[in-house]
């Protein structure tokens, strides 16, 4: 199998598979767990259009689209452990240094969840670059 389906395919399942588990998770309680699920959702829009009308600006939009993703994988991590932080402060208000960072990341809310985020934009980044061939496919 080529390099550049096994990245489509991938991405394809990535899109589909984290769009799944967050709406499994509930993830829309509030306007800032939405964005992940509107990204995606505008993600896989942008992928289909690439694969079948693969136009500059849709390209455009595409890279865009999956930017935002990357930023928003940062982003929804600091998220992720500050309510983590708030949550281990408010149990134990004298808590601090390495027991309050190792509370922190394994706290309730799963502190690096929203690195798939992160690997989703780069992974269509990757596929966009080998679909225009701006990479050598080898």
């Amino acid at each position: 199998m080529k390099l550049k389906s096994l990245i489509t395919i991938i991405l394809l399942l990535m899109f589909v598979g984290t769009g799944v588990e967050l709406l499994l998770l509930g993830h829309y309680e509030d306007s800032w767990q939405i964005v992940p699920l509107a990204l995606i959702g505008a993600g896989l829009l942008g992928f289909v259009l690439v694969v079948v009308k693969g136009s500059r600006w849709v390209v455009k939009i595409f890279q865009l689209v999956m930017l935002l993703c990357l930023i928003s994988g940062f982003i929804g991590t600091w998220f992720h452990l500050e309510a983590n932080r708030e949550f281990e402060l408010e149990m134990y208000p004298n808590m601090k240094g390495w027991e309050l960072i190792s509370e922190t990341f394994t706290g309730a809310i799963p502190a690096l969840a929203p690195g798939s985020m992160i690997v989703l934009g780069l992974l269509g980044l990757l596929f966009i670059r080998i679909k225009t061939n701006q990479i050598d496919q080898e």
